[in-house]
């Protein structure tokens, strides 16, 4: 049996209900690693992480290195006497630390790997339209995502789900895998089975403005897909022109009617409670949305506000 001294390393909100899991089942925990404070907002006020606002919370010691080389901070790290390394949604360690504890550094990712290896899984499994997805615990080695998996936990995705909704799924599954990981390396138990690369292996490669953009040429499904993939964070978005004017939309919620349109590729269809786009396969009914300097809203709201002209388009 193997008395756990855990280093736990996260930043975001993913990585505050693991920990939480971690610590109400009583594990010991060293200390927390997270990113070092930034300022944020339009005032630049120093912003926490997530995963260090819990810290604090819990009176548990907080380590923010900028390098994770650094001698100091490898010193530092050495000195919690931790036999155990757990990574949840951070950033790629060197081997200096992720070697460093007797039993080993594991990472929980939010998909089934080999697929989905990469800083974005949850978006792109939902992006591109699959039904199924997962959480995977794997020892950490030098590349991304690559080492040996320790288990998995499956989930169905549902057919309009967006990535908000499937990241607060795949939290509470995520919970339950590292608590089972923790027993079976507790136990002396852990088997694991060495990830295949196979051929049709699908990235999740970092989200950025242009792969955040609507490309208004493809079918409604797969723009459909794309917006619940993006939505909350950091939402699908396109430009709207009408009479000369252009704004940058974001886009939150759409449903896809599958028709023939009588319009081109683009157009905004004038209709008084609703926007709809003409695609190449039908129209997507744009249910809630975000223009520059407003709150986001439900289309109908924007819609009291505003009319649409008839060469209205989306670009």
């Amino acid at each position: 049996m193997n008395k756990l001294r855990i280093v736990f390393m996260g930043t975001p909100e993913f990585a505050v209900g693991i920990l939480d899991t971690i610590y109400n089942n009583n594990y010991d925990i060293a200390a927390v690693i997270t990113a070092p404070d930034k300022p944020a907002g339009r005032g630049q006020k120093v912003k926490y992480s997530a995963v260090k606002e819990y810290a604090m919370e819990k009176g548990l010691q907080v380590l923010q290195p900028t390098n994770l080389k650094d001698e100091s901070f490898l010193a530092e790290l050495k000195a919690l006497n931790a036999n155990l390394q757990v990574v949840v949604a951070f950033r790629m360690l060197p081997e200096a630390v992720w070697k460093m504890p007797e039993l080993g550094t594991f990472n929980l990712h939010a998909s089934l790997l080999p697929q989905y290896r990469g800083a974005a899984p949850i978006n792109w499994a939902v992006i591109n339209g699959e039904s199924k997805t997962g959480v995977t615990t794997f020892f950490i080695d030098e590349k991304i995502d690559t080492g040996a998996m320790i288990l998995k936990e499956e989930v169905s995705i549902g057919e309009n789900e967006t990535a908000g909704e499937l990241h607060d799924r795949l939290m509470e599954l995520g919970k339950g895998a590292v608590i089972k990981t923790l027993s079976l390396i507790e136990e002396g138990k852990a088997a694991t089975t060495i990830q295949q690369d196979i051929a049709d292996i699908k990235t999740a490669y970092k989200l950025n403005k242009d792969n955040c953009k609507i490309d208004w040429s493809k079918t409604g499904i797969e723009i459909h897909n794309l917006v619940r993939g993006l939505s909350p964070y950091p939402a699908a978005w396109t430009y709207f022109t009408d009479n000369g004017q252009e704004w940058n939309v974001k886009v939150y919620e759409t449903a896809f009617e599958s028709v023939t349109p009588n319009e081109e590729v683009g157009a905004i269809v004038n209709a008084k409670k609703e926007i709809k786009i003409a695609v190449k396969d039908g129209y997507l009914n744009v249910k809630s949305l975000q223009f520059p300097g407003k709150k986001k809203m439900a289309a109908h709201e924007l819609l009291n506000g505003m009319q649409f002209s008839d060469t209205a388009k989306a670009l």
